[in-house]
């Protein structure tokens, strides 16, 4: 166990569990993770290696007699009629027979209905009326000679959810991680490996699970396939619901008017669309009619009544293009269903995650640390939807007057649900709050952006807000910042005194590249900054141009150690090899540190390199930094160039090094950046 495995242990004991055991034991159950996480946290809930292994063949045994497979489902019937009694795990719905006035069970797996439910247990768990729980129930075969009872009896039936919990010592226990250990611990218990993601990547799988804590929030997450967009809803809370867009009517997710009875949306905390996005798919317009309603009023009409209900809404699917390629020819939103591309139903989204950010999930990506079992987690932001923290950020900044009142709610609830998540105690730093700030608005403009290009009568808004001294912050996405040349349009404004200025306002029509940036013919001195997830970048467009023409390179940086850190500076060179005149030679010295475990693999790799290197005119020599004090990452060459980087040559997020059929392994431009600066100085 690494140091916070161990912290997590001591500040939450019996409520995590080792992720990467839901596999071991998973086996060919299909059953959703909670469930697993559920009867493991019975059992492995501990660090305690033995226990573990007990608890895991516990659980095994368990799943192996009780859970219903569905091609077993008649040797468990007779498992029931030969014992009497007999314990199953299964999904059970329930609904109302009014003809005969009783409730009637229907098991999932087992095949089997009719089974007569007590009026105390449905009172008590509503959601079995609605889309079925998973439930341990003991089940008791009787047989009768009346043709009209069922021989199966309910004999108890327990929801696998959590029955109670201790919140205020979660919030307790909270104030002894520090921001990062805290996120990284959600993000195990997410089930992912936090050193696999950056900051933003991080935040971004978080913005999922704000639906389950925060009442009436509207969600969308577009892009590739692969990414696990649909997992969380469908694995993670026994308060969530996944149902496929095509399936929805208005009965089923609103109200049945012939019988009264309430849709999901009366009973789930979330109700989420998978495949949502499909030119071709058919959809009743009277249902997006009443969603555009709930969505903004948080209410539906059954006939003369109004009813109020509090589930949120997402919306995931994928996209076919690629950004660039939306923003020049439509729009970020030109994959939904032409009923759903109304600029009235877009506009009630409060955050657009930009799903095409989001890496397609590898194995590697998986972690085997400790994080929370989700039903407790699940339990946790279930309760806190009772709170508000929207207006944690008004004590340091407020936002722009020209942001209306529908961007506001949603950005309010972004930060809202964000901090519940990250700061349920409070005690968030003004650049912890100002960053929470950023992402929410960034994620509402992305939304507004796009409504510009849709529909041309909304008005352009500078998306930013001040701060405590009154200077105003303005917030980009990170598209904007990637695709300038494709984001804008410029439209000529005329003021009042008949002056006129050039605005530069998203739209369908693309900026020439020309138009935005003139083509620079020397180099010159500046500083540019990147953002997280950014793409597009390469070594030969941010650095090449500075080291054409070049005799004499100097590398100084301490991290080119490990396989990841070596191929990056093996990419270096060959950028130098790509921009150098075939006739000329190129001197490459690099300054490093030796890795204190691996050193002889260092040292063959260096010169493996320096091998290769000759061969194509490159003179590749380095040297170890005998005083363990160099911390400046830089490049020095002999014409008159200084490359200051703060990250050195490692700017590109982890990518899947193995496959040679992936373009993230074979071209740059393709990778996501880390977060980083880099300088260019003359110098003598």
């Amino acid at each position: 166990m690494n140091e916070l495995d161990q912290k997590i242990n001591t500040h939450f004991p019996g409520l995590v569990v080792r992720k990467d055991l839901v596999k071991t034991v998973k086996g060919n159950a299909i059953v959703p993770s909670y469930v697993l996480e559920y009867l493991l946290g019975q059992y492995c809930a501990t660090s305690d290696e033995p226990t573990i292994q007990t608890g895991i063949e516990t659980v095994k045994e368990i799943l192996a007699k009780h859970y219903v497979h569905r091609n077993e489902a008649g040797l468990v019937r007779s498992n029931i009629k030969e014992k009497g009694r007999y314990k199953v795990i299964d999904k059970i719905s329930v609904d109302l027979n009014d003809k005969k006035d009783v409730y009637e069970a229907q098991f999932s797996n087992l095949g089997i209905k009719e089974v007569l439910v007590d009026s105390g247990t449905v009172k008590k768990h509503p959601k079995l009326l609605v889309g079925g729980v998973w439930c341990i129930a003991d089940l008791e075969y009787e047989f009768t000679e009346d043709k009209s009872a069922s021989p199966w009896i309910l004999s108890t039936l327990k929801p696998i959810q959590l029955s109670h919990f201790d919140f205020d010592g979660y919030v307790e226990a909270r104030k002894q991680f520090t921001t990062d250990e805290w996120i990284d611990l959600l993000v195990q218990s997410i089930g992912f490996n936090p050193e696999m993601f950056g900051k933003r990547s991080k935040l971004t799988q978080l913005v999922r699970l704000i639906p389950f804590c925060e009442r009436n929030y509207n969600l969308i997450e577009l892009g590739p396939k692969g990414t696990g967009k649909s997992h969380i809803y469908s694995e993670f809370s026994p308060h969530g619901i996944l149902i496929s867009g095509g399936e929805v009517t208005v009965p089923k997710l609103f109200v049945n008017n012939s019988s009264g009875k309430i849709g999901l949306v009366g009973y789930w905390d979330c109700v989420a669309f998978d495949e949502f996005a499909g030119k071709q798919k058919r959809v009743d317009k009277a249902l997006v009619d009443i969603m555009k309603n709930y969505m903004a009023n948080k209410s539906f009409s059954r006939g003369v009544e109004t009813l109020g209900a509090e589930a949120s809404m997402v919306f995931v699917g994928n996209t076919q293009h690629t950004v660039p390629y939306m923003l020049k020819h439509s729009d970020l939103f030109c994959e939904l269903p032409d009923k759903f591309y109304d600029s009235a139903f877009l506009d009630r989204i409060h955050f657009y995650i930009p799903g095409w950010e989001v890496d397609i999930i590898r194995g590697e990506m998986f972690s085997n640390g400790y994080g929370f079992v989700v039903d407790y987690l699940a339990e946790i932001l279930r309760s806190l939807r009772n709170h508000d923290y929207s207006d944690r950020y008004k004590e340091h900044f407020s936002l722009s007057s020209d942001i209306s009142t529908r961007d506001r709610d949603g950005i309010n609830k972004t930060f809202s649900g964000l901090m519940k998540i990250l700061f349920p105690h409070g005690g968030a730093t003004e650049e912890e709050v100002e960053e929470l700030l950023r992402f929410a608005i960034e994620g509402r403009k992305r939304v507004k952006d796009q409504l510009m290009r849709i529909d041309s009568t909304y008005g352009n808004v500078r998306f930013s807000y001040l701060d405590a001294s009154g200077q105003t912050k303005p917030v980009t996405t990170l598209e904007e910042e990637e695709y300038p040349n494709f984001y804008y349009h410029k439209t000529i404004d005329e003021t009042e005194d008949g002056e006129v200025s050039e605005t530069a306002k998203p739209s369908a029509q693309p900026v020439q590249p020309e138009t935005l940036a003139p083509a620079e013919s020397a180099l010159k001195e500046k500083h540019l900054t990147f953002q997280e997830n950014q793409k597009g970048l390469s070594f030969d467009t941010l650095l090449g141009p500075y080291l054409k023409g070049a005799t004499a390179i100097k590398v100084t940086d301490p991290y080119i150690r490990l396989f990841y850190q070596m191929r990056n500076f093996m990419e270096f060179l060959e950028t130098v090899v790509r921009h150098k005149a075939p006739d000329e030679e190129v001197a490459v010295h690099l300054v490093t540190t030796e890795d204190e475990f691996k050193g002889e693999q260092q040292k063959e790799n260096f010169d493996k390199m320096k091998e290769s290197a000759s061969a194509v005119g490159v003179n590749f020599t380095w040297e170890f930094d005998g005083t363990g004090t160099i911390h400046a990452r830089h490049i020095v060459t002999d014409h008159g160039w200084k490359i200051s980087l703060d990250r050195g040559l490692d700017i590109f997020q982890h990518y899947d090094m193995n496959d040679v059929f992936t373009f993230t392994n074979r071209l740059q431009q393709y990778r996501s950046c880390k977060a980083f600066e880099v300088s260019f100085i003359r110098h003598e």
